[in-house]
């Protein structure tokens, strides 16, 4: 597995070698992202315009532009616009959702273009020249792995999915295949969309629904602060474990402070898609050959190892 210290820091040696070089012959990186519809693609956003700013004014030779999209609809509109405006020389999109996304980024590599997919990948693998994201099926092992010691291998769950993609699946195969044959039973298992105001609804119609429930798996951070505050306005004393994943700054200050709720978090960095950019520029100017998938490590999050991954001034 590697490192994201040791991917960014291999990226960016191999293009200040590449220095000035490449001015003569101008290539072109599309960045394509979902809008900052919650806190953690506001990351995403952020740290893929950090990265465009950085390597625009540093590498003449290089341009990447970036577009945020609100829709997949939206999202393949784009795709067409900056595909029909210019010649791409690579890609570096985050799906906003696999299915609807898989063939008009096919159409773009078909004409030619290098294609690295972040985080929500495609339903056809083969398109993807560069795949890097988390390792979703650990989000999903470890935190159910915590759930069945922290519960004593029993206990009535409900849990939260994201939206319809490559890694919400596999975070729900990882929490699934590793309860499975214990005593943790799922009450309920429905999409909040990863948004806090749809979370918020459904745990409240969970929390009506379900008389006793020992533990939620909210499956994302944003997701998990609705959760939270549902809880809370309801009163219930019952709950004794509420855990998300990505780990934003919010739940993360939980976990240092010993929150007895939320007591641990598993990391799924936004500033991933900086690291991809800084890798797709590697492998256009020759300097860095990567292909195939890169995945980040999940560790679990606890209050001995909290203070490495909290960045108060980081937007997520």
């Amino acid at each position: 597995m590697f490192s994201r210290k040791w991917i960014a820091a291999a990226a960016l040696g191999s293009l200040l070698l590449a220095g000035q070089a490449m001015a003569q012959d101008k290539k072109v990186i599309a960045v394509s992202i979902p809008a900052a519809d919650h806190g953690w693609t506001a990351g995403v956003v952020y740290h893929a315009q950090q990265a465009a700013k950085e390597i625009n004014a540093a590498f003449p030779g290089v341009e990447v532009v970036v577009k945020t999209s609100p829709s997949a609809a939206e999202q393949v509109s784009a795709l067409e616009d900056l595909s029909a405006s210019r010649k791409l020389d690579a890609l570096v999109i985050l799906p906003y959702s696999s299915e609807e996304l898989t063939q008009p980024v096919k159409a773009i590599k078909d004409a030619g273009t290098f294609i690295t997919v972040v985080d929500r990948g495609l339903t056809d693998s083969s398109i993807q020249d560069l795949y890097l994201a988390g390792d979703n099926i650990a989000v999903g092992a470890n935190t159910a792995k915590f759930m069945i010691d922290k519960l004593g291998g029993k206990g009535d769950l409900v849990v939260l999915r994201g939206i319809p993609t490559v890694i919400d699946d596999e975070r729900i195969k990882g929490f699934q295949d590793t309860i499975k044959g214990t005593g943790l039973k799922v009450l309920d298992i429905q999409y909040a969309h990863w948004n806090s105001d749809e979370a918020f609804k459904l745990m409240q119609d969970y929390l009506a629904k379900y008389p006793h429930i020992d533990a939620v798996w909210a499956n994302d951070d944003d997701m998990l602060l609705g959760v939270l505050e549902a809880v809370k306005q309801s009163g219930r004393t019952d709950i004794k474990l509420a855990l998300g994943g990505n780990g934003m700054k919010d739940i993360v200050k939980k976990v240092i402070d010993g929150d007895a709720m939320t007591p641990v978090e598993t990391p799924y960095p936004p500033s991933m898609i900086k690291t991809a950019i800084y890798m797709t520029v590697a492998n256009l100017v020759g300097q860095a050959p990567v292909r195939g998938t890169v995945k980040l490590n999940a560790p679990l999050i606890t209050q001995a190892n909290a203070k490495e991954y909290y960045f108060p001034d980081s937007p997520f």
